[in-house]
């Protein structure tokens, strides 16, 4: 398991055997099967959770009971509520896995004394951080400029191996528009 973390790891910044020991203690493995929540709405995220295998899904849940997907996460992805890890408050998210799945979940605080430990992971903790910016800012002008149409190109574009692995109702959350909506659209495209 710690190998794909290795791999990960070294494909974003140069550490050496001894870095990653460090690094190595500071994970714990995590399996959750397939509709197992790593966190539910409510509770107060611990940890961040890298993805070795599997697929998990953040989502919450509005009055009327309809779920609201807001992040996928597949193999070499980060998965958590940063605010509610970092200020300790309950989480308006639920995570959950859509298949069964192998994690490394690591605390805050081994995440602030790794940074002190391993300088070279402050640096990947600023690549992990920028990544999330430029992925919540696409999805800021998604939401507010594309027609569903683009939406959904750019989805198939940008993550083609969730395409193949996630139900297409869920998609269609993640994408804010109807199921409906995602089949029209999914008939459109392949008709061309």
């Amino acid at each position: 398991m710690y190998d794909h973390l290795y791999t990960y790891i070294t494909s974003k910044i140069s550490i050496d055997d001894e870095d990653f020991e460090e690094i190595k203690k500071a994970f714990a493995p995590q399996k959750l099967r397939k509709r197992q929540y790593l966190l539910q709405e409510g509770q107060v995220a611990r940890h961040t959770a890298f993805v070795v295998k599997g697929l998990l899904r953040q989502y919450m849940v509005d009055e009327k009971g309809h779920e609201h997907i807001t992040q996928f996460a597949i193999e070499n992805w980060w998965i958590g509520d940063r605010e509610s890890l970092a200020n300790q408050t309950p989480s308006a998210f639920n995570i959950d896995a859509l298949e069964d799945s192998d994690l490394l979940l690591i605390t805050q605080e081994e995440m602030v004394s790794l940074e002190k430990k391993v300088p070279a992971f402050k640096d990947l903790i600023g690549l992990i951080k920028e990544r999330r910016a430029f992925f919540a800012q696409k999805r800021v002008v998604s939401a507010l400029s594309y027609t569903a149409e683009q939406k959904y190109q750019q989805f198939v574009e940008t993550y083609p191996q969730i395409m193949q692995r996630v139900p297409q109702h869920m998609i269609a959350s993640y994408l804010g528009i109807t199921p409906e909506t995602l089949s029209r659209l999914r008939a459109k495209a392949a008709k061309k």
